[in-house]
């Protein structure tokens, strides 16, 4: 994901570890933070140009330590999540790229999950999207060719949101070739990239999730 004035961090409330892959990622981006997600900002040594959200997760220490970033507060009876709230803020600042960052793994799994289906929604809607805790990361995948740059060794599974027609990956340990996987099927998870992994798929909506590591001894 190439970074320019377009590509926009959203920070998030679930967990985020700063590895180095993350940190090179995120270098050069615009940032937008989503209510406690504010947090991440300190670990990060960046300033987003807007926070946004209900402020329900936010100390009043974490509010006092930014002052000068602005706030756009919105009523806890709400109809969307603050998450969701901070993507719209990048759409009207011009995002065509974003990273979910803290999208992954922490206390609220249906945020989580809401997570990668808004992820499936923007991308559809042509945004290029990726999640990640640092740790982890994920893609949507829509029909058409795909490529996700991973390190050699790591360790990947492809979940299907509906059946997916005749789906191909290439580049890895255990490849397929015009497959039509059932929705429900465990057979695409737990493969290992040899590098970039390309997928192509006719139809039908899934993501891939990632440990961006090599993990191959393991």
């Amino acid at each position: 994901m190439p970074m320019n004035d377009q590509t926009f961090v959203i920070l998030l409330g679930g967990t985020l570890e700063p590895t180095p892959r993350f940190k090179a990622d995120i270098a050069g981006a615009r940032f937008v933070a989503a209510d406690g997600g504010m947090r991440h900002a300190t670990m990060l040594g960046v300033r987003p140009e807007v926070w946004v959200g209900d402020f329900d997760s936010s100390s009043a220490g974490l509010i006092a330590n930014w002052p000068d970033v602005p706030r756009e507060p919105y009523p806890a009876a709400k109809n969307e999540t603050d998450g969701e709230i901070a993507v719209a803020a990048a759409l009207a600042r011009g995002a065509k790229s974003i990273i979910l960052a803290g999208a992954l793994g922490g206390e609220r799994s249906d945020h989580a999950f809401m997570h990668m289906l808004l992820a499936l929604r923007l991308a559809e809607q042509g945004l290029e999207l990726r999640l990640t805790s640092g740790e982890e990361e994920a893609w949507p995948l829509l029909p058409g060719t795909n490529s996700v740059s991973l390190p050699k060794g790591s360790l990947f599974s492809i979940l299907g949101l509906s059946s997916l027609d005749r789906l191909s990956i290439a580049n890895v340990r255990y490849p397929l070739s015009d497959f039509d996987l059932p929705f429900g099927s465990s057979r695409t998870i737990s493969n290992i990239a040899e590098g970039t992994v390309r997928i192509s798929l006719r139809a039908g909506r899934g993501l891939l999730l990632a440990r961006p590591y090599d993990l191959s001894g393991a």
